[in-house]
């Protein structure tokens, strides 16, 4: 792997945990080291973070949270403080326009003659007021790197620079060092649909059990998760599908042998970091249409992309998926391949390292 030979910072709003490994192993191939700079989220966000990284310097600044929903503000207090400290060489930061702190630290790197990289899902259309100032704001980095190939597709339509715009597709997991299950071309008993996920509203859990009792032939159903909705979901399978199965949060080597015994699986609702772990183990997945992560990751050839909220077509995509044992294993070998061989964390830190050395070379 390509290494970064200089000294870089990394802006976030949080540091949730699933994005320590990403963190520590992007460290490791900077030179001079690395320091990611975050603050807390607002308790009803729910997400889980981490207080420390292996490899990489750590800051915790205080994140004030101002207004909410679409009107949502972040302004990031000690972020010039830990710029004077650490003096990267080159920054990279989240391209959020609500992150009101953003303007003066780049201000503060470019004072200095220092690239500053903006690092952002994308921008789907807009009013033109709010185009115009999305343009505006933009235009202070010197490149983009965007989530997903929709996402920098967003950005080149706004006008950004092709030469300085870079895809590093969004990944949670290293590509996997064991081999893939062997499967045979026959479902078992019958076959055995998963869910692993946090249990809330939006994840659409409850859509799963009423597609799984539109089966003729009823599928085993797990899942595996933890969630504020547990309580209500059990008391809906109850009365709809009694044969699901609640596990509860698993992680890490846990979730082996649930991954290794499933043929299929599901996340009808939003997120997903599950996915790409799912499809490290040979399945082949159903999920709902997001914001373009899932596109270069959920092809024809290894699952398919529905709907959100679109219950019939959640119905038909299953009955579909499983009425062909044979193609569905050819399916979870297509996905073993892409997070092997084209969207892991290792992946993702060579065009983080790519978009440094372009710009620190000039």
């Amino acid at each position: 792997m390509n290494r970064f030979h200089g000294k870089l910072g990394l802006q976030q709003r949080v540091l949730p945990r699933y994005r320590v490994p990403f963190f520590d192993l992007l460290a490791s191939v900077c030179d001079d080291g690395m320091s990611l700079f975050t603050g807390l989220p607002r308790p009803v966000e729910g997400i889980a973070t981490a207080d420390e990284l292996q490899v990489a310097e750590y800051r915790l600044g205080r994140n004030i949270h101002l207004f909410g929903g679409g009107l949502y503000l972040c302004y990031q207090r000690g972020l010039i403080d830990w710029l004077e400290e650490w003096d990267p060489d080159a920054l990279i930061m989240e391209a959020n326009p609500r992150y009101l702190s953003t303007p003066a630290a780049v201000k503060w790197m470019h004072e200095r003659g220092k690239p500053v990289i903006g690092w952002g899902l994308g921008a789907p259309p807009v009013s033109k007021s709010r185009e115009r100032g999305r343009v505006n704001f933009l235009r202070q980095f010197d490149a983009l790197i965007a989530y997903s190939q929709r996402g920098a597709n967003e950005y080149a339509d706004l006008g950004f620079p092709l030469d300085y715009l870079f895809v590093a597709h969004n990944s949670v997991s290293p590509s996997p060092t064991w081999s893939m299950p062997v499967r045979s071309d026959a479902f078992k008993e019958s076959p055995c649909i998963l869910f692993v996920g946090r249990l809330q509203l939006r994840k659409n859990v409850d859509m799963l059990l009423g597609a799984c009792a539109e089966m003729e032939s009823q599928p085993r159903l797990v899942i595996v998760g933890e969630g504020p909705e547990r309580a209500a979901l059990e008391s809906l399978a109850e009365e709809i599908y009694p044969a699901a199965e609640f596990i509860g949060a698993k992680h890490g080597a846990e979730l082996k042998p649930y991954f290794t015994e499933a043929d299929l699986f599901v996340l009808p609702g939003t997120g997903g970091l599950a996915v790409q772990e799912a499809m490290s183990y040979g399945l082949p997945v159903i999920v709902a249409q997001g914001d373009g992560t899932q596109d270069d990751l959920v092809r024809e050839g290894n699952g398919w992309q529905i709907p959100p909220d679109d219950f019939e077509a959640l119905v038909s995509t299953m009955k579909d998926a499983l009425s062909d044992a044979a193609r569905l294993r050819r399916m979870g070998e297509e996905s073993y391949r892409i997070v092997k061989d084209e969207i892991n964390i290792g992946k993702m830190t060579e065009t983080f390292v790519k978009a440094l050395n372009i710009l620190t070379a000039e």
